[in-house]
């Protein structure tokens, strides 16, 4: 970043008129919801990867031939990795209202660097014995670390320059599909941790596969931390609402037009003769790995859209179970995990490998069975933690997790 670029070394609160407990609890408890949304939502992918381990899902989702189940489970799921990112923009936004630009720096430094070292060190391992040599997953959590740092350098951006950054990076870098390098490039490395999701070979027999590229991402959570004054104390509920709604209508539509024209941010959909739904999957399947503008589009236009929803039925039970997940996500996402790992090892030792070398179920359905099986149980811990977060504020370390 150019040395001029600056934000006094004051709080933003200096300029923020006071508002009661009351109103800031309602003003936002709908992005812990929305947050909780999509952790319950990431569970019901993780399942699959666990129970369903061998069946092959393409990406985009090979809707002509695949499963139907796991073709409309993918799009549901889709929302989960943008929101998140999105909202952890937001999140770091509303941590800056509070706190002085070198804190929020700091934070923001400790905290990625925190994720990178939780996703080679603790969720990395929990995979090796399954894939056939030990594999660094370069996946979300990496890639919101490495969001994080630098995003410590963005903010310091204009607004509207950070804006721009978000809109180019997000809208554009499906031009950037047909640079592909080869490991003899000495900038492969590097490119595939921006935009090629590839493989890099690394000493001692281990390897790196970057599932997450990082460019679009960038982009996602600087546009997250953008839209952060929406939310600001002295933001009346009705205008941040129409606000949302413009924005989340507005992505929504965009992404129906472009995918109706079908030449650009994606690779095309088809029509598969004589069936309906498996040509309306083709039209909602496009590119996670890195997102595409079209994988972007609905699911962070959906996730704008679920931010008013949450915010209207604020005192509803429903708010107020998912707001529980979303008040501690690194919690729930690392038991959830560590349970999925724990119970398929279990079950590969007690009845050995039925695929291949894996254990997994016959059948899909299986995966939603265990889905409703789960969710009271790993919700019981994750209020345990919530409540101590919020009750023991005077433990620094809590607030990372």
């Amino acid at each position: 970043m150019a040395s001029s670029i600056s934000i006094p070394a004051t709080s933003f609160s200096d300029a923020v008129p006071k508002t009661s407990a009351a109103a800031v609890s309602t003003r936002l408890a709908n992005i812990d919801a929305l947050r909780g949304f999509v952790m319950v939502l990431m569970l019901l992918d993780h399942l699959r990867e666990t129970w369903f381990v061998n069946y092959p899902v393409a990406d985009p989702y090979n809707a002509a031939d695949g499963l139907i189940a796991i073709g409309l489970a993918r799009f549901a799921v889709s929302f989960c990795a943008p929101i998140f990112v999105a909202l952890t923009g937001l999140g770091v936004y509303l941590f800056s209202i509070n706190h002085t630009v070198e804190e929020t720096t700091s934070y923001l430094l400790k905290r990625g660097f925190l994720l990178i070292a939780i996703e080679l060190f603790f969720l990395s391992p929990l995979y090796w014995g399954i894939v056939p040599q030990p594999t660094f997953w370069l996946q979300v959590i990496w890639c919101i670390g490495l969001s994080m740092i630098a995003l410590a350098a963005l903010m310091r951006l204009p607004r509207p320059a950070l804006i721009a950054f978000g809109l180019v990076t997000v809208g554009l870098h499906n031009l950037l599909d047909p640079i592909q390098l080869t490991p003899e490039n000495a900038f492969y490395p590097l490119w595939a941790i921006l935009h090629q999701r590839d493989v890099i070979a690394l000493p001692f027999g281990f390897v790196a596969k970057t599932t997450y590229p990082i460019l679009p991402w960038l982009g996602v959570i600087s546009l997250g931390f953008a839209i952060g004054n929406w939310f600001r104390p002295d933001v009346a509920p009705d205008v941040r609402q129409r606000k949302l709604l413009l924005l989340g209508f507005g992505m929504i539509g965009a992404f129906i037009l472009l995918r109706l024209l079908n030449v650009y941010g994606d690779k095309p959909w088809s029509i598969v003769e004589g069936d309906p739904v498996r040509t309306f999957i083709s039209f909602i399947s496009m590119t996670k790995y890195p997102p595409s503008l079209l994988f972007l589009l609905p699911t962070l236009g959906g996730g704008a859209l679920l931010l008013v929803l949450f915010e209207r039925i604020n005192a509803s039970r429903l708010v107020a179970a998912l707001a529980v997940f979303g008040a501690a996500p690194m919690f729930f996402y690392l038991l959830h995990l560590t349970v999925l790992r724990i119970l398929y090892h279990s079950a590969l030792a007690i009845w050995g490998p039925n695929n291949g070398q894996a254990y997994m179920f016959d059948e899909y359905n299986w995966v939603f069975v265990w889905y409703a099986a789960m969710l009271v149980p790993l919700y019981i811990p994750t209020v345990w933690y919530s409540r101590l977060k919020r009750r023991r504020r005077d433990i620094t370390w809590l607030k990372y997790f």
